[in-house]
């Protein structure tokens, strides 16, 4: 029992000390009043912060660069890990569904994510989504400030609560922030107008559960209205 006792402490020390892993950030790696293009090409060398060693490759966004909105999820998952496009998973495919059901064209959106390389643990044969840390959030960034500079979307819709905490600057509860309509931070520029979702994979690990036809709905609802907004 002793023995249990101190493997689980020092689990928690290992993860303790992941998390104190110091991050330079990508300030240094984000080129300066770059178009989306460029900063696609550049955001390939980023280090910084660990993520990028295990990680296949760099997952950085996908869209038209003048979109007038903008769809930023968390994290690539290991689908988009593997072929360097983002949401083209099964929480990709259910997201393209709503935004379909929600009568958006697909091609009028700029999607990112809040952090562009895959974290995961291993198990087996399988790589397991792991969310980023606070720490890997704030070091990606400027790679998010340097997007919306560039794209200038009029409405951003959070997907899940990580990314509503790197377009907010702040922790953000979905279900609180549901509904509303927020001014982005001044640092991502006047007039951008911020709304707050659940990520498509929540939606999609309710699939058989009574409530997925509901959290599908609500989906697509918070994208009509995020696309109400643009043109304001």
């Amino acid at each position: 029992m002793r023995k249990g006792v101190e493997q689980s402490g020092a689990v928690r020390n290992s993860r303790s000390m992941s998390e104190q892993i110091e991050r330079p950030g990508a300030a240094a790696w984000v080129p300066a009043r770059a178009d989306a293009g460029r900063l696609r090409a550049a955001a390939a060398e980023c280090r910084g912060c660990e993520l990028w060693h295990d990680a296949t490759q760099v997952v950085f966004s996908a869209g038209p660069a003048s979109a007038p909105l903008m769809l930023v999820g968390e994290q690539p998952g290991d689908r988009e890990d593997l072929e360097g496009r983002p949401f083209v998973g099964p929480a990709g495919r259910l997201l393209a569904d709503a935004v379909t059901e929600a009568g958006i064209d697909r091609k009028s959106l700029y999607v990112t994510n809040a952090v562009k390389h895959f974290r995961f643990e291993e198990r087996g044969q399988r790589r397991i989504h792991k969310t980023p840390g606070v720490g890997h959030v704030v070091a990606c960034h400027p790679w998010l400030e340097a997007e919306v500079a560039a794209v200038a979307p009029q409405v951003i819709l959070c997907l899940g609560a990580t990314a509503a905490r790197s377009v907010l600057g702040r922790p953000a509860s979905v279900t609180k922030e549901r509904g509303r309509v927020l001014d982005a931070p001044a640092a991502l520029g006047p007039g951008v107008k911020v709304l707050v979702t659940n990520h498509p994979s929540a939606v999609l690990r309710m699939r058989g559960e009574a409530g997925f036809d509901d959290a599908l709905a609500g989906l697509v609802a918070d994208l009509r209205l995020a696309a109400s907004h643009v043109g304001e």
